[in-house]
């Protein structure tokens, strides 16, 4: 099955959920991946790449505590 493409606005939705729901606490760093994965259809390798370009660019909600904290 191939995965299909994802636009930047879904990538960026995607990692803002993952990183939302591992600071609040709401779940470990692997139960927040499968809750993302099986919520939006996407698989594990497509994850790990938007985890890795949002982490590069400092996607929300990472650039949000930065500015809060200054």
């Amino acid at each position: 099955m191939a995965a299909k493409r994802l636009t930047i606005q879904e990538r960026r939705a995607f990692f803002h959920a993952l990183v939302s729901t591992q600071d609040m606490a709401l779940m470990t760093v692997p139960q927040s991946r499968e809750y993302v994965m099986k919520h939006f259809d996407i698989t594990d390798g497509q994850l790990r790449q938007i985890e890795d370009e949002g982490m590069e660019k400092e996607w929300p909600p990472l650039n949000e505590a930065v500015q809060e904290v200054g």
